[in-house]
C-alpha cells in the first residue's frame, strides 16, 4: 500500500512540474488518486498560476476543493456543469460573481440536483478598493 501512495505522489509531483516547466496552460491531475487537493501544490506552481486555464481532476477521490484552490487558479475557464451533475454527494456549488456564459446558465438548472448559486446575468463583482 505505501509503495502505491509513493508512486501516486511521484505521479502528482511529476505533472506539476512538467506544467512549471512547460509553462502550460493546464495542468492534468487525472487518476492520481487525490482525496484532497496537495497543498504543496500551491507553493510550486505560485508562478504559473494566472496562466493555469484548465484543471483535470477526473477519476480521483475529491471530498471538496477550498476556497485556496479557487482563488489560486482564479483564471480557470471551463466548469463541467454537467460532471458535477453526476457527483452524487455534491450538495451546493457557489458559482456567483463568474463569468458563466449562456449556455452554462441553460443547461445547468435542468442536470443538476444540488443547489447553484449564481449571480444575475451581467452582475460584476465590486471593484477592489
Amino acid at each position: 500500500m505505501q509503495k502505491r501512495m509513493g508512486e501516486a505522489v511521484a505521479r502528482v509531483a511529476r505533472k506539476v512540474n512538467e506544467t512549471v516547466e512547460n509553462k502550460t496552460d493546464s495542468l492534468d491531475l487525472a487518476d492520481c488518486k487525490l482525496m484532497t487537493f496537495p497543498i504543496g501544490i500551491y507553493k510550486v506552481m505560485r508562478n504559473v498560476t494566472e496562466g493555469i486555464h484548465l484543471i483535470t481532476l477526473a477519476n480521483n477521490e475529491l471530498k471538496s476543493l477550498t476556497g485556496k484552490f479557487i482563488i489560486t487558479f482564479n483564471q480557470l475557464r471551463d466548469v463541467p456543469v454537467e460532471k458535477l451533475a453526476s457527483m452524487e454527494s455534491l450538495r451546493s456549488v457557489n458559482l456567483k460573481l463568474n463569468p458563466l456564459n449562456e449556455e452554462v446558465r441553460a443547461i445547468a438548472r435542468p442536470l443538476i440536483k444540488f443547489d447553484l448559486l449564481v449571480s444575475p446575468e451581467g452582475a460584476q463583482a465590486a471593484p477592489q478598493v
